[in-house]
């Protein structure tokens, strides 16, 4: 599981309980309500700027954030200005995906303000296993307790749709 940093100032992870959905930090707003997504700038980002998400359809980003735990990050004047989504049963497993902080935003510590909800949503979840794939953010995430799968052998994966 993750490492134990300095909880988020609230929890803000949809439960079946109320929750808090959203606060502020370092000037920005952090929410896990969905209806606040800017998905059409979620989408660009995905489609055009990540690695792993290019050419993605509107459709996909759309269904795959209505069924997820997302937080979106949004600037002074409302922008989004970073998103994350969590895939999970609540119980047992959850994988992170789609994690980016836009470039003008990068280097003011938000993508780990992030990691601190998620990790926080993960030991309130008591999950068995957290998994995430990056080709490039293993420094971030091992801040937060990510090691290597412990048996790459018994991972597999099944092709699934191209862009």
């Amino acid at each position: 599981m993750c490492k134990k940093f300095r909880p988020v100032r609230y929890i803000c992870i949809r439960m079946s309980a109320p929750f808090i959905p959203e606060f502020y930090e370092k000037g920005f707003l952090f929410s896990t309500d969905n209806k606040r997504l800017q998905l059409a700038s979620v989408h660009r980002f995905l489609s055009e700027e990540s690695y792993w998400a290019q050419k993605v359809p509107f459709e996909t980003v759309q269904r795959s954030a209505e069924h997820s735990l997302c937080i979106g990050i949004y600037d002074e004047n409302g922008q989004q200005a970073g998103f994350g989504r969590m895939i999970t049963d609540q119980a047992t497993f959850a994988y992170l995906a789609d994690i980016y902080i836009v470039k003008t935003h990068r280097g003011k510590g938000l993508s780990k303000i992030m990691m601190r909800m998620f990790c926080d949503a993960a030991e309130q979840f008591g999950l068995r296993r957290f998994i995430l794939t990056t080709q490039d953010a293993h420094s971030l995430y091992a801040q937060f307790g990510f090691v290597p799968f412990p048996w790459p052998e018994r991972l597999m994966s099944r092709p699934g749709r191209q862009y």
